[in-house]
Formats: C-alpha cells, sequence, structure tokens
C-alpha cells in the first residue's frame, strides 16, 4: 500500500455525471483462477481497504421512498478486472511503483488463515517476488490506471 495520499477534493465530487468524468479512476484486478467465493472476499476485502483511504470517494447515502437510510457509493465507480497470476502479479509491481497511486493488495495467503496475526507472520517470511495476489486494488489519474491493467477484461 502507498503511503501517497490519494483522493478527491469535495468540490470533484460530480454525482450528476458519467463515472468517466472523474478524474480518477478505480479497479480491482481478481485472479480469475480464485473460485467465485474466494473472488468476492478478495475483492470485498481490498474494496474495505480502499474506500476509507481515498478521500471523498463514497457518496452520501439516501433514502428511499419508504425513508430507509442506504448507505453512500462509490460516486466514481468502480471496475472489477480478471487477470491470470502472472498478470496480477505484474499489476501489482507496476502499479506499487508509483506514487500517483493508491494500492491495496491481498496476498492469497490472507485466506489461509483465520487468524489476522497468523497472517502478518506468514507474510513477514516472504520476499515481494514471492507473494502471490488474490486481489489488487488500485485508484488514481485514468490514463496511468488504464495504461497499467490495459487489455484486461471484466470478470465475467
Amino acid at each position: 500500500m502507498n503511503d501517497q495520499q490519494v483522493g478527491f477534493a469535495p468540490d470533484e465530487v460530480r454525482t450528476d455525471e458519467p463515472t468517466r468524468a472523474a478524474r480518477l479512476k478505480w479497479v480491482i484486478v481478481v485472479d480469475a483462477a480464485l473460485p467465485a467465493g474466494r473472488i468476492a472476499n478478495a475483492a470485498s476485502c481490498v474494496a474495505a481497504a480502499t474506500a476509507p483511504a481515498v478521500s471523498d470517494l463514497l457518496a452520501p447515502g439516501g433514502r428511499d421512498a419508504s425513508e430507509t437510510s442506504h448507505a453512500g457509493l462509490p460516486w466514481a465507480g468502480c471496475t472489477i478486472l480478471a487477470a491470470d497470476a502472472t498478470k496480477l502479479l505484474r499489476v501489482h509491481s507496476k502499479a506499487v511503483r508509483r506514487t500517483d497511486l493508491f494500492v491495496a493488495d491481498m496476498p492469497r495467503i490472507a485466506q489461509e488463515t483465520r487468524v489476522y496475526d497468523e497472517y502478518l507472520i506468514r507474510l513477514s517470511t516472504l520476499p515481494a517476488e514471492d507473494i502471490e495476489y488474490a486481489a489488487v486494488s488500485l485508484i488514481g489519474p485514468r490514463k496511468t490506471v488504464d495504461r497499467i491493467v490495459g487489455g484486461l477484461a471484466l470478470l465475467s
């Protein structure tokens, strides 16, 4: 995860425009070889890590006609892309070198334990080049993100 602050200024939040008009683009790339449940888990986890770290990513919530509250969603959208393990590693490697992107990742080993401290211990024993990823979330300038994930298809 980058320490660089990435986000929207309050005056950039334009919920009345198409998501493609947003200055920043958010994508989550998942390992398409994982079972559906693990894909959903990995995408949810990196989204949970991304949302609070990126300023003004979430729009205000709303109420339906019955006055039931609904939480705010990412107003600029989020695209879920599929990759094989090699391409996912390449996306991660390119993204973490950038200072203009926020990157959240989920190593596959995170899905192999139910105790977070055990995950951190296992992670600390792995060199970066040996980590396999279940998902990578990145948000940053639209053109930069497009160059990094270019050619990847939507998850189907």
